[in-house]
């Protein structure tokens, strides 16, 4: 067995296709009308009470129980692009978790929660520029050293 992507429930599957592309570089990997594949390994489907044959009250809006991940090399840069895109409701504003990574939460335009974080790798590699050995590294960011030092090479 092959786990092979997640697909979230939309209203409006080219508002939903849009803000993937726009804001997280999506590219459409497969468009089936309602059903569209993304590069990043997941999908969206328009429809999806009709499609399982359930209650269209069913499906439920703003569940806050699961969230897509993504992670940039430039965090400012993703934040000022999210902050000239129209309408973003945000679950958080950034912040920085003790491990030194930045992310912010937002809802995409169906409430799916979105997290976006600084690249791990890019936060090891400042960490590393700054001086500290790959031990060090390793505690403050809490990522095994095995990352840490492939860090070095990307």
């Amino acid at each position: 067995m092959e786990f092979k992507l997640a697909l979230l429930a939309v209203k409006d599957v080219e508002k939903s296709k849009q803000f993937y592309k726009d804001l997280f570089d999506q590219e459409v990997v497969l468009d089936l009308g309602k059903n569209v594949t993304f590069s990043g390994g997941f999908a969206i489907q328009e429809d999806f009470a009709w499609l399982t044959n359930l209650s269209s009250g069913s499906v439920i809006k703003k569940s806050n129980n699961m969230e897509l991940y993504f992670e940039v090399e430039d965090f400012e840069e993703f934040i000022a692009k999210l902050s000239a895109y129209e309408s973003i409701e945000y679950v958080h504003l950034p912040k920085k978790y003790e491990w030194q990574q930045r992310v912010v939460r937002i809802y995409d335009p169906d409430y799916h929660m979105i997290e976006i974080g600084e690249s791990m790798a890019v936060i090891a590699r400042r960490y590393l520029a700054k001086g500290y050995s790959i031990e060090e590294t390793s505690k403050i960011i809490q990522h095994p050293r095995e990352f840490v030092k492939k860090c070095i090479t990307i």
